[in-house]
């Protein structure tokens, strides 16, 4: 078989089984991306080892699929920001700022805390709070699109508090290890510091004053689907640049395109021809294949508890900081818990920051092992935490009424 073949085939298991999972999901009253997530974990090395199959033999189709995951999860985050509004995510920034930060400072803190206790050195506790603090808010998006609520209070403030998350893990995560290599000092800080900074100030400037012009001609020439194809450049080139400009998440850019291409005339369109193919293709291989990068068989039985205690420490520094956090934004009980849930899934953007940790030497494979089954708790608990926390409360029965 071919490497192509080996490719469709992978292909046409994982977006028929993802479709599969999350149908099942929504029958038992749970979020699609639940399923999508549990068959990843099904078909990956931790039960069939889809990609390791005996006719398998092209050895990269692991990380094309990964790839093609990574445009998945960069079209969910664009689509997520074309359904907002910039003025109302601008209306929110007060509680994003305080429960992006508090969501951040509240896990690390608490990491540290645990990683001392465990007799690490300050330099490897550090870094275990650190990988703590990160936040992957694509699954809760995904989930709040199917409740409908992305455009509420709760929705903007998620998403918006993320992106403060992203910056501040980010900005914690160069600084520690510019610090703990003894590379630059204030210089380097500063470095991060303007580099994020000027990412910022030119993707808006940029949405704000060319990008409507540029549709605008785009739409008058008779190309075929020239908007929907403006829309996936400038996505990719936001993501680009998230990261080599700003040395933020690629995901991060993707949701600021997002954010600029709501603000035009051909918004629907975009999201009409994006949807579709996202939905169908791109999306389901993402969730797929966070399930392909784990393999739960390798997790050392002796770091079990490890793994425990820290997942225990992940949701509740989430859920205790970012909802605190929008409890001091003037939210209410209710809507700062749903907020703080939203935050609790690591998802990939955890196993990215541990695995700089485990290459930096600043993670023993144990503790590693322990990250990754937190991960893999706070991204599978987060959809239906998130759901239950959206569910009406029922009515108290109705009493009757004494006759006459």
């Amino acid at each position: 078989m071919s490497s192509f073949l080996q490719l469709a085939f992978l292909l046409a298991i994982i977006i028929l089984t993802a479709k599969l999972g999350g149908y099942l999901s929504t029958r038992l009253g749970q979020p699609s991306v639940l399923g999508e997530l549990l068959v990843g974990l099904i078909l990956g090395p931790s039960l069939i080892d889809i990609t390791h199959l005996s006719f398998i033999t092209n050895s990269h189709l692991s990380e094309t699929i990964a790839e093609l995951g990574e445009l998945g999860v960069m079209l969910l985050m664009f689509l997520a920001g074309l359904e907002l509004e910039f003025k109302d995510l601008a209306r929110n920034v007060k509680v994003s700022a305080l429960a992006g930060s508090l969501g951040v400072i509240l896990p690390v803190g608490l990491g540290l805390i645990f990683g001392e206790l465990l007799g690490m050195d300050f330099s490897h506790a550090m870094f275990l709070g650190l990988t703590l603090g990160a936040t992957s808010v694509s699954i809760s998006a995904q989930t709040l699109m199917e409740l409908k609520v992305l455009r509420s209070r709760v929705g903007l403030g998620l998403l918006g508090a993320a992106v403060f998350d992203d910056i501040l893990v980010i900005l914690l995560l160069s600084v520690y290890l510019a610090l703990e290599g003894g590379g630059g000092g204030l210089g380097a800080i500063m470095l991060v510091i303007g580099k994020m900074i000027l990412f910022l100030v030119l993707s808006v400037a940029f949405g704000l004053w060319v990008l409507p012009r540029i549709t605008r001609v785009t739409a008058r020439l008779n190309i075929s689907q020239g908007i929907v194809s403006l829309a996936i450049v400038t996505l990719l080139f936001y993501g680009l640049a998230a990261e080599v400009v700003g040395g933020m998440a690629a995901i991060t850019g993707a949701f600021v395109a997002g954010l600029m291409f709501g603000r035009t005339q051909e918004s629907h369109q975009i999201e009409s021809g994006l949807a579709s193919l996202a939905y169908s293709f791109f999306v389901p291989i993402f969730f797929i294949s966070i399930g392909l990068d784990v393999n739960i068989r390798e997790l050392d039985s002796s770091a079990l508890w490890i793994a425990a205690l820290i997942s225990l420490i992940a949701i509740l520094g989430k859920i205790l900081g970012a909802g605190f956090g929008a409890w001091a934004g003037k939210f209410s009980l209710r809507e700062s818990l749903q907020l703080g849930i939203g935050m609790v899934s690591r998802g990939e953007v955890g196993l990215i920051v541990a695995k700089v940790g485990l290459d930096s030497g600043l993670l023993s494979a144990d503790i590693f092992s322990a990250i990754v089954g937190m991960v893999l708790v706070t991204t599978l608990v987060t959809p239906p935490m998130l759901r239950a926390s959206f569910r009406s409360p029922k009515p108290p029965p109705a009493v009757p009424q004494p006759e006459g």
